[in-house]
């Protein structure tokens, strides 16, 4: 893998496109798996637009204003010290997120209570990593792919269908490209990529497996 691949795939998953790429996939790719599927496209769109809105856009913001005021030196936060107040903001930001659509949104919630578990879990995986860049530079991305992983593997199982088998197979096949990439980046060393991973898939299955 060369080094601009591997930078395009960084930026293609990068962390905080990982929910919007989740809930694109089973908003419309197994509605069923979220109780969604009686809603319109257009209703499905607009969540969609919400959680994007919510967990990519504002963070993004948030940390773009932190690199213009010279408290970050470089967006992509190569170095563990960077990375603490963006995680810690970005954590506030996902638990603000995953209050409004579990409790400010009770007739979405009511119906599809597994957008908020999905978020919840997604929250507590930032937290952690946040808890964890403290001392080591757990990888990001991987927990981001993991965390996606792991909640596809988790709804196959409960559910036994198969709308959902090929999108496994093709994200197990995105999480080794996404561990490689940032390998050939030197953005991360094999031990923070495998950690980073495993927790994310922890998380995901532990949240669909108790709250689902």
């Amino acid at each position: 893998m060369n080094s601009r691949f591997a930078q395009f795939l960084s930026v293609v998953f990068h962390p905080l496109l990982m929910p919007t790429w989740l809930f694109a996939l089973l908003l419309y790719g197994a509605p069923a798996r979220l109780n969604v599927d009686t809603y319109s496209l257009g209703a499905r769109f607009s969540v969609l637009v919400l959680l994007f809105l919510g967990t990519f856009a504002l963070p993004s913001l948030l940390i773009f204003y932190l690199y213009r005021i010279g408290y970050l030196r470089d967006m992509t936060m190569p170095d563990r010290a960077d990375r603490r107040l963006p995680f810690l903001l970005t954590g506030f930001i996902y638990t603000g997120v995953t209050y409004f659509f579990a409790f400010r949104m009770s007739l979405f919630s009511a119906t599809s209570p597994g957008v908020s578990v999905l978020l919840a879990g997604i929250t507590l995986s930032i937290l952690l990593v946040g808890m964890i860049n403290q001392y080591w530079k757990i990888s990001a991305h991987s927990v981001g792919v993991g965390g996606v992983l792991g909640a596809v593997a988790g709804l196959l199982a409960k559910s036994g269908d198969t709308d959902l088998f090929l999108p496994l197979v093709g994200l197990i096949a995105i999480s080794g490209l996404v561990g490689s990439a940032r390998l050939q980046l030197n953005a991360h060393t094999l031990a923070q990529v495998g950690a980073g991973l495993g927790l994310g898939l922890l998380v995901s299955l532990a949240s669909v497996s108790w709250l689902l």
